[in-house]
Order: C-alpha cells, then sequence, then structure tokens
C-alpha cells in the first residue's frame, strides 16, 4: 500500500512481484525444479531393476556355458518372426508417441491398438515356441541351456504383458480423449518401458543364438 506521503504526491506504486516458487513449466509436481516427473523417475528406476536382473541371470548363463555338462539346444524356428513382431510393435508405438506430438489423436489410438496387438501376438508366439520345445523333448530341466532358455524367455514374456497391461491403460485414456500434445506422458512413459523391453529381447535372442 503506498504510503501517505507518496499518495499527497500522487506516486502510486506498482504492486510487489509475486513469489517464485518454482514449477513454472505448469506441471503439478509442488513446485519442484527437479527435471524429471515422478513418472518419469518410477519408470527408470523399474527398468533398471529389470535389467540388472537379467544382467545378473546372463552372467550365470556365461559362466556355466563354459561347463563340460553344457549342451547345447536347437532354438525354435519361430523365434525369428517372432522377433520381427516385436520390432514392428516397437515401430507402432513410436509412431503412436510421434502421433500425438502432431496432436494426431485418431491415428495416435490406430498405432497404439496395432502395438498393443503385436505386443500379445510376440507373446503367444513364445508360447508357441515353447510348445515346439515340448514338442522336440526339451523341457526346463533336460540341459543348463534349456533351463536358461525358459527362464529367460518366461521373465522377459511376464515383464513384455506388463507393458500389454500398460498399453491397454494408456489406450483407454486416449479412447477417453486425456491424451493431448500438451500432456501425453502415460504415453511417453509406456513407449520408453516398451523400447527398453525391445531391446533386452534382442539382446537375449543374440545370448541364446551365439552360444
Amino acid at each position: 500500500m503506498p504510503t501517505l506521503v507518496e499518495e499527497r504526491k500522487g506516486i502510486v506504486l506498482p504492486p510487489p512481484p509475486p513469489i517464485d516458487h518454482g514449477g513454472g513449466d505448469g506441471s503439478d509436481d509442488s513446485g519442484s525444479s527437479f527435471p524429471l516427473s515422478k513418472g518419469q523417475v518410477g519408470i527408470w528406476i523399474l527398468l533398471t531393476a529389470v535389467i540388472m536382473l537379467f544382467a545378473g541371470l546372463s552372467s550365470a548363463y556365461i559362466v556355466l556355458r563354459g561347463q563340460p555338462t553344457w549342451q547345447n539346444i536347437e532354438l525354435p524356428s519361430l523365434l525369428w518372426p517372432n522377433t520381427v513382431i516385436l520390432l514392428m510393435s516397437s515401430v507402432a508405438i513410436e509412431l503412436s508417441r510421434r502421433a500425438i506430438r502432431r496432436n494426431d489423436a485418431q491415428s495416435m489410438k490406430r498405432w497404439l491398438s496395432l502395438g498393443g496387438l503385436l505386443g500379445l501376438a510376440f507373446l503367444l508366439g513364445q508360447l508357441a515356441a515353447w510348445r515346439q520345445l515340448v514338442s522336440a523333448g526339451v523341457y526346463i530341466p533336460s540341459t543348463l541351456q534349456s533351463g536358461f532358455f525358459y527362464i529367460l524367455t518366461g521373465l522377459h514374456g511376464l515383464h513384455l504383458l506388463g507393458g500389454v497391461v500398460g498399453l491397454t491403460v494408456v489406450l483407454g485414456k486416449a479412447l477417453k480423449n486425456r491424451l493431448t500434445a500438451f500432456s501425453y506422458e502415460p504415453l511417453k512413459l509406456c513407449a520408453a518401458y516398451w523400447h527398453v523391453m525391445d531391446a533386452l529381447w534382442l539382446y537375449l535372442f543374440l545370448l541364446l543364438l551365439l552360444s
């Protein structure tokens, strides 16, 4: 408030500037200036744990591969088309993310649906690959490599199934028009998770193939 002297002199002072508590980017992260959102921090913590899990299993695989009792198995031929399907799903999800950045909601929904369907097709293909091994008489305790094959592909499939559930949730938000070019973090987080699962499968496939 201006003082009495200032009023008599005809001087009106401007109101004091607002106090900046941070969070000027419009986010609702309680004014935090941290460059990553809570969702991004959470997804990268989860992915780090997943990568460490498979790093430990693949290290054991490499060490045990040098044992005299190691016996290679013939990998199911379905792993090749399954890998192509998973790569295609990753491309579809990336196209979905780019579509929402252009605010093209219809294209985003189509690509996201296709990515989820391709992910399910990959999981069904992996089950069919297991059936190929079972038909050949190869089970978990048959050899060291067969045990690792079932464990590695099974754990990867479970994590990818979690990604399919995430895609379903994001698609539900998209169908309710809750994703826009200015607010699509759920899709961005789901795409990051899916791409890491894709890269992880390529690593596992090469690990099994080159043994």
